[in-house]
């Protein structure tokens, strides 16, 4: 399709440069009819490159934007890829919008055509006022699907050599400084806003992740992130690039554990909470004193073999006697696990050295969407757990007077798009994006995050408390889903609990209790167990940081209630509007 040698120019040229470089690797594993199916390099260009033929004669133009709206499956990245070849721009929209948020990123980003998946996605489009959709499934009311698009650009392809020339001169039009995607931040205040995204951005990542050597040629990639969030796109460029198995999990995230098993992934992205229900699931099972016992030989015994040092026989023993413990965890997730990598909201620590004792390095890394997903990272090279690590290579990160982290660098987003007010106000003169959060930076250059600037509570008493902490702990129990704690200018902090379904329901039937959640949120028996959690984290903060009151919700927070973004950060505004009773409440 364009004369390129084996490094693309831009991040359009990615899957046409895998298909030169190795034809026959596998390039993709998706789950059909109950089979997992792959697919080679030669055939995703080719599907790509007939389905960007169809797309062109269509009339999509370059610089056109195209919103693709669908859960994480194989034809994502044929609709994405094929759109940035034709020199066109990907507008991802998060499956769980609502028509508005449809309406609101079709209208804002001027999209000339959607393409989703489902009948519902369909309607949904159509109802937010979108007038040219393809489907990816045949769909009431649909006039073309993906496929049909495909078959299209393939009867162009076959009938006249202008069809190929027009494509090869589209591709080699494209400028690394060319917009690529704009992303819609889920953001936790306000209308979401667009992330201009150029091919050099990515082309930038993709160069971040071959110098670290994160995602290699011989690695099996398991993806259920939502490929509308940056963090997954990115994942998907880098399998892309360097040659991975990018592997997409089979539609219920209800089975991303059971899938692991099957799939045996050697590379995980992953949002925290899989790695917090797994630990919990595991720990569960075993008593505190396991536990600690596991984490403290664990990870005593690794530091000591990856620094090269002798390990004492007694420590070796205690290694051996866990090994069982550390199979099973090392199992869970498919046995062959390579690394790990946490991103898009914060994990506890204990978690992490859990998993890095059993020999599954799970290791966090921070980015903003305005970064293109990286910012900081941990490597199996260097890390400290408890950071989000060290500036990624040609990353500036500096920590400014009122203590909120400033990143620099090729990374950085190309702005917002069409709105230049709040460009000027995330990134100033000199070129450093303001984060909104609020850090660290030790000597060695780590990077540990202590919240978010807007996030701080300031008690009637004048105390700031950053809520992440006690949090972050208090999700570590087995039994609570989310805590939101509370405290801006009132006498003192409480704290909002939800029940986590998957172990509160077993354990009521085992106590005779209500397998019922609006129940069981009520009865006194879950309160003193939430209260036992809660006196435990207590435990390890100052008086004036400790919760003194909890509610618990009869039902968990949810996407589609507003009170979560697609990646499950809690919205605290909604939250405290939702509950605003609960909470005046727990102050009479």
């Amino acid at each position: 399709m364009s004369t390129v040698d084996l490094r693309a120019r831009t991040v359009a040229e990615t899957v046409f440069v895998a298909a030169k470089r190795d034809p026959d690797h596998i390039a993709l594993r998706y789950r059909a009819g109950g089979q997992w199916r792959d697919e080679t390099a030669e055939s995703l260009a080719e599907t790509v490159r007939a389905l960007t033929a169809g797309l062109v004669s269509t009339g999509l133009q370059p610089g056109d934007r195209v919103c693709i709206l669908a859960d994480t499956r194989r034809e994502w990245t044929y609709a994405c890829l094929a759109v940035l070849a034709a020199g066109a721009v990907v507008v991802p929209i998060y499956p769980s919008s609502s028509v508005e948020d449809c309406a609101w990123v079709i209208g804002d980003s001027g999209a000339d055509l959607v393409v989703c998946a489902t009948a519902s996605q369909h309607a949904k489009v159509v109802a937010a006022g979108a007038a040219d959709v393809v489907t990816m499934e045949p769909a009431p009311g649909a006039a073309r699907t993906l496929a049909d698009l495909v078959e299209l650009g393939r009867s162009a392809l076959a009938e006249s050599d202008a069809v190929a020339y027009e494509l090869r001169e589209r591709l080699d039009a494209i400028t690394p400084d060319d917009l690529a995607v704009i992303i819609y931040t889920s953001g936790t205040t306000g209308p979401p806003k667009g992330c201009v995204l150029t091919h050099r951005n990515w082309l930038t990542l993709i160069a971040i992740n071959d110098e670290l050597a994160y995602v290699t040629g011989a690695d099996v990639v398991y993806l259920f992130l939502p490929l509308a969030h940056v963090f997954a796109q990115l994942e998907q460029f880098a399998c892309l690039s360097c040659g991975a198995t990018l592997v997409y999990f089979g539609g219920d995230v209800k089975q991303v554990v059971a899938e692991l098993a099957e799939v045996r992934p050697t590379f995980l992205p992953s949002v925290p909470r899989i790695f917090e229900k797994l630990y919990t699931a595991i720990t569960g099972t075993l008593d505190e004193e396991t536990v600690r016992t596991a984490v403290r030989v664990g990870v005593e015994y690794r530091r000591r073999e990856r620094a090269g040092e002798p390990v004492p026989a007694e420590l070796a023993a205690g290694f051996e006697r866990l090994e069982p413990l550390y199979a099973k965890v090392r199992g869970a997730f498919g046995g062959r696990l390579r690394q790990a990598l946490s991103g898009a909201a914060p994990i506890a620590p204990e978690v992490l050295e859990f998993f890095h004792a059993a020999g599954v390095p799970v290791l966090e890394g921070y980015g903003m969407t305005e970064t293109t997903g990286v910012g900081t990272v941990n490597t199996l090279d260097a890390f400290k757990i408890g950071t989000v690590g060290r500036p990624a290579p040609g990353v500036e990160v500096r920590v400014a007077d009122d203590g909120e982290l400033l990143m620099r660098g090729p990374q950085l987003f190309g702005g917002y798009w069409r709105n230049e007010p709040a460009t000027a106000a995330t990134v100033d003169a000199e070129g450093w994006l303001h984060t909104g959060d609020l850090g660290s930076m030790d000597a060695e250059g780590y990077v540990t995050i202590t919240g978010r600037k807007k996030d701080i509570i300031i008690t009637a008493g004048g105390k700031n408390i950053a809520p992440a902490n006690l949090e972050n702990e208090l999700r570590q129990s087995r039994w609570i889903s989310h805590a939101v704690m509370i405290g801006d200018r009132r006498p003192y902090p409480v704290a909002l609990i939800t029940l986590d379904e998957d172990e509160i329901l077993p354990w009521a039937r085992d106590h005779g209790l209500p397998a019922d959640l609006p129940a069981l949120a009520a009865h006194p028996e879950v309160h003193a167990l939430v209260q036992g959690v809660l006196d435990g984290v207590n435990a390890r903060h100052a008086t004036t940081e400790q919760i003194k009151r909890f509610a618990v919700l009869d039902r968990d927070l949810s996407i589609d209630g507003g009170e979560l973004t697609p990646s499950l950060k809690v919205k605290r505004a909604t939250v405290l509007a939702n509950h605003a009773d609960t909470v005046a409440a727990l102050y009479r």
